[in-house]
C-alpha cells in the first residue's frame, strides 16, 4: 500500500486531514479548533509522506516527527499520525487500540472540557451557579474543570489582580505576584464551587499559566484542605513553548494538592525533565499536540513508571479528535484518570460524522467501540456544503 495524497481542509474551525492510498483506503486526522490557519502547515509534509507505505506507521513519522514543535507546531504532525493510523487499522480490519496494545479498559472516563456554560461575572456566586449548572449536564460528569485565575478573564475584569502590567490579548498573556485581595478572591471562588459539589463531583481547576512560584505554593497549600483533583498549567502551558520542570518540581514539593501541565508539550523528549523529576503529580498530553496516539502511550508508560498520572487534554479536538482519544485511552496503564471531552462545534458536525454512539457520554464514560482504523467517517455528501472555497476537491 502506497500513500498517493495528503489534503488538509478547514471544517468549521477544525483542520481536517484527508490520507488517500492506492488501495482506496482513506484516514482522517483532526487539529485544534484556534488552529485554522495551519493548512499551509500541514501541506509542508506532503512530499515526505508521498509513496510511503501508511501501515508502517512508525517508519513514515521517522520522517517528519523532527520536523514539528511545541504548540501549535505539533498539530500538523500530530494530526497526520492520527490518519496513519486510522488507515493501519482499517488495512487490518481492527480498531486502532488493537494495534496499540489492546484495551485496558471498556470504557472511558472523560471530564467536561468544552462542555461548558457561560459565565455571568467573575464573583464566588457567579462560580457556584456556574457549578450547578455543570451539576445539570446530561453527560454526569464526574469531573468538573474550571478556570480560574490567569486562566480566566479575572486579570483583565478585577482591578490590581496583580502588581504587573496587564495585557489584553489572547492565549492567556499575563504573568505576574498577584495582590493579597486577588489571592484571597481566587480562592473563594474555589470555596464557593466546592461547596456546590461536595464530594460528589471532583473539580479539576485550569489556572494559568502565569503565576509565579511564590503564589503557586500559597494557592496549592491554601486549598489542600478542599481536596481538588489538580490546578493546571500553574507556570507555563497553552502556548508556552517551554517545560521549566525545575520550578514545577518546587510547587509540587511543597503542597499535597496534585499540580498538572502538559497539554503544549511536544513529543517524548519535552517530558522527559518532567516525570524524572517527579515535577508534577498528573501530565496532560493533547494527542493532537505531542505527536500522536503512539507517543500520547509512550509518555503515558513512562510516566506510570515514575507514579504519575495521566489526565490528557483535548478541549478543541473536534469529533476525529475525539475517537483518536477514546482509542489511545483504552489502551493506557492505570495512572490514567480522564481525558478532556472535545465536542463538535458547530452543531452540524455531528451530522457529517458518521460512526458515533448516541449518547456520547453516559454517567461521564464513553464505552470503547471496535469499528477499524479510529472508527469514524466523515460523510463526503453532507459534508461538501461546508468545504470552504478553493477545496471543492477535498473529497475527490
Amino acid at each position: 500500500m502506497q500513500i498517493t495524497d495528503l489534503k488538509c481542509t478547514v471544517i468549521g474551525q477544525n483542520p481536517v486531514i484527508r490520507i488517500t492510498t492506492d488501495e482506496g483506503i482513506v484516514g482522517w486526522g483532526e487539529a485544534e479548533s484556534p488552529k485554522s490557519y495551519l493548512k499551509p502547515h500541514v501541506l509542508f509534509y506532503r512530499p515526505f509522506l508521498l509513496g510511503e507505505d501508511p501501515t508502517n506507521v512508525e517508519r513514515v513519522m521517522l520522517k517528519i516527527r523532527r520536523l514539528g514543535s511545541f504548540k501549535p507546531w505539533g498539530s500538523a504532525v500530530s494530526a497526520i499520525e492520527m490518519a496513519l493510523w486510522d488507515i493501519a487499522g482499517k488495512a487490518a480490519g481492527l480498531p486502532v487500540y488493537k494495534l496499540l496494545g489492546g484495551k485496558v479498559r471498556d470504557k472511558v472516563r472523560v471530564y467536561n472540557g468544552a462542555v461548558r456554560f457561560p459565565m455571568s461575572g467573575q464573583t464566588p456566586d457567579h462560580y457556584a451557579a456556574n457549578m450547578a449548572l455543570m451539576k445539570t449536564s446530561p453527560e454526569k460528569f464526574s469531573i468538573i474543570k474550571q478556570g480560574i485565575g490567569f486562566h480566566s478573564p479575572m486579570p483583565v475584569r478585577l482591578p490590581d489582580f496583580t502588581y504587573g502590567e496587564v495585557r489584553e490579548a489572547p492565549f492567556y498573556p499575563n504573568r505576574g505576584l498577584l495582590t493579597e485581595r486577588s489571592l484571597k478572591h481566587v480562592i473563594a471562588c474555589v470555596e464557593a464551587m466546592k461547596s456546590v459539589l461536595g464530594d460528589e463531583v471532583g473539580l479539576a481547576l485550569d489556572c494559568g499559566p502565569g503565576w509565579t512560584v511564590p503564589d503557586a505554593i500559597r494557592l496549592a497549600k491554601a486549598l489542600e484542605p478542599l481536596n481538588v483533583m489538580w490546578l493546571e498549567d500553574l507556570i507555563t502551558g497553552d502556548y508556552t513553548p517551554y517545560v521549566m520542570a525545575q520550578l514545577y518540581r518546587e510547587v509540587t514539593r511543597a503542597t499535597s494538592t496534585p499540580i498538572h501541565t502538559g497539554e503544549q508539550i511536544y513529543l517524548r523528549q519535552n517530558f522527559a525533565d518532567l516525570i524524572e523529576k517527579q515535577a508534577v503529580r498528573i501530565i496532560g498530553p493533547d494527542p493532537a499536540d505531542i505527536g500522536g496516539l503512539a507517543e500520547l502511550k509512550w509518555v503515558a508508560e513512562y510516566a506510570d513508571l515514575h507514579g504519575i498520572l495521566m489526565a490528557p487534554h483535548g478541549i478543541a479536538d473536534g469529533l476525529i479528535g475525539l475517537a483518536a482519544l477514546v482509542q489511545v485511552c483504552a489502551t493506557l496503564p492505570n495512572n490514567y484518570i480522564a481525558f478532556e471531552y472535545p465536542t463538535g462545534k458547530p452543531e452540524w458536525w455531528y451530522d457529517i460524522v458518521d460512526g458515533l454512539p448516541k449518547p456520547i457520554v453516559v454517567d461521564s464514560f464513553i464505552t470503547v467501540w471496535d469499528r477499524p482504523g479510529l472508527g469514524v467517517e466523515i460523510n463526503p455528501e453532507r459534508a461538501r456544503r461546508y468545504l470552504p472555497p478553493g477545496d471543492e476537491d477535498f473529497f475527490d
